[in-house]
């Protein structure tokens, strides 16, 4: 079989079950593509010796008949997730040399599995920002181009380099983080499928946190039942995350029916913003479409206070990366400044953290110093975490009407040129619009494509679920992505 790492998760496995090609030549197929795709800046910690190593237990067991389904298939793992004796660096300088001596639950269980692990993602540093453009490494690219330019595109953030690495068939999947839509907007702007999954229902053991609150990890693929696959390999109880939901994990790809008739699928009219452009208005239109005609009713609805999510999301997530991002000193681990003759431990923390950290990084960590100072904390901080409260009761009240999903836009646009929105936090933050409702309320949310813009590139629409109801969400998903038939790839320029 030729171009190996062309296929999906789904095919793959189908593959190595049937004998016609094994663990061993799939990770070499992908391992070859990571050794000609520098231009991207995908992958910033490569891991062949170990990749190869456990492709060939893969290929044992495999012949053992004892295998699961994502046993053999090569994925690539984000920055953010501690990897054992593998660099772990959040794509922060603070965290320059830093090789944990334990591994992080999900990857674990993707380990587990018998997945083969590539080496470790690009990402935005400790997951802030929406255009993987924090990074110390450098920012990931796109694989898709505009028609006729030859003009750098992101590839979204903050799992940019996930999504880069699946839509440039690095890997056949690749595992994210979604704090305020890191998987379903790199998803959306690489013509990816991303599942954010419902709060709890992964482990955050072992992920570096960003906001503890809002944090989950989700799998990045190719198709929908990929997703299904790899998502259910992710999740599942873990006593030692106390936020961790101790509930079974469906078999999700056996839910992969496709008939959702009578399914009720909700049109939320706060989601039309101004300024929306006419070919991401037409998207959501031509998805509500798909999804009628394959039986689902259609229903008008309203969620009131999603105009405040941005600026509440803003508020809870720098006050919790203030804290969570406090531990980062330059004395157990990490990065640690120079210091000058008369410093003392104090001087120590202000250098290192000064020089360790990132623009936007330390940007998030004052906000969020300021709004959880005194005086400060019940006008901002509180008033956000009621404003939360009231968000989450939209959505509960919602689907206690007997709405199952919720069909949106993914994104604003399509993917933009590198560089463009750096210079204004304001307009980045934007880019997070559809997306940050979901983790506010902690529901599960996917996004795939099932367009392109004018100028070529893909467009995505989001499915928000209803909580740990993930099967459901995913077979509503399938459907649209049946109908929509959305099989464009890249040109490969790298």
């Amino acid at each position: 079989m030729s171009d190996l790492n062309e296929l999906t998760i789904a095919e793959a496995r189908d593959a190595l079950r049937r004998g016609e090609t094994t663990a061993v030549e799939l990770t070499n197929a992908c391992l070859s593509a990571i050794e000609g795709s520098s231009a991207l800046g995908a992958f910033v910690h490569n891991t062949p010796d170990l990749a190869l190593a456990r492709a060939e237990a893969a290929d044992q067991r495999i012949k053992s008949g004892d295998a699961p389904a994502l046993c053999g298939i090569p994925i690539g793992i984000k920055d953010l997730f501690c990897t054992e004796g593998v660099e772990s660096q959040a794509a922060s300088k603070i965290l320059s040399g830093f090789r944990p001596e334990y591994e992080s639950t999900v990857s674990a269980q993707l380990r587990d599995a018998g997945a083969v692990m590539l080496g470790k993602l690009n990402m935005d540093e400790f997951a802030m920002g929406s255009s993987n453009e924090t990074s110390v490494y450098g920012p990931a690219v796109n694989p898709w181009r505009a028609k006729g330019s030859d003009q750098n595109l992101t590839p979204g953030g903050s799992s940019g380099g996930s999504a880069a690495a699946v839509a440039a068939d690095l890997c056949l999947g690749a595992t994210g983080t979604d704090t305020g839509g890191s998987i379903r907007q790199p998803a959306a702007f690489t013509g990816t499928v991303g599942l954010k999954p419902t709060y709890g229902r992964c482990s955050r053991w072992g992920i570096v946190a960003f906001a503890s609150s809002l944090d989950q990890a989700g799998p990045m693929t190719k198709t929908v039942r990929d997703a299904a696959i790899m998502g259910a390999a992710m999740m599942g109880h873990d006593p030692k995350d106390s936020t961790s939901a101790d509930l079974p994990v469906p078999d999700f790809e056996a839910l992969l029916t496709g008939d959702i008739r009578g399914k009720t699928i909700g049109i939320p009219r706060e989601y039309r913003v101004d300024g929306m452009p006419e070919e991401i208005e037409k998207l959501w239109a031509d998805g509500a479409a798909m999804l009628k005609d394959a039986g689902a009713e259609l229903r008008d609805i309203s969620l009131p206070h999603t105009k405040y999510a941005l600026p509440a999301y803003y508020v809870i997530a720098p006050a919790e990366a203030s804290s969570n991002l406090a531990r980062y000193d330059g004395v157990r681990f990490g990065y640690r400044a120079e210091l000058s003759q008369g410093d003392g431990i104090t001087e120590l923390y202000e250098k290192t953290r000064a020089e360790g950290f990132g623009t936007e990084v330390k940007r998030r960590i004052m906000i969020g110093t300021y709004v959880l100072s005194a005086g400060f904390y019940d006008a901002y901080y509180n008033r956000a975490r009621r404003v939360r409260s009231l968000i989450k009761r939209d959505f509960d009240e919602i689907f206690a009407a007997g709405v199952d999903a919720i069909l949106t836009p993914a994104t604003p646009s399509a993917a933009f040129e590198l560089g463009k929105e750096v210079a204004d936090p304001v307009e980045m933050y934007l880019n997070d619009v559809f997306t940050v409702t979901v983790n506010l309320a902690g529901l599960p949310g996917v996004a795939l494509p099932t367009g392109l813009s004018s100028a070529g590139l893909p467009l995505g629409l989001q499915l928000i679920g209803r909580p740990f109801e993930e099967g459901d969400l995913l077979n509503t998903a399938y459907a649209l992505e049946t109908a929509a038939g959305f099989v464009a790839k890249p040109n490969k320029w790298w």
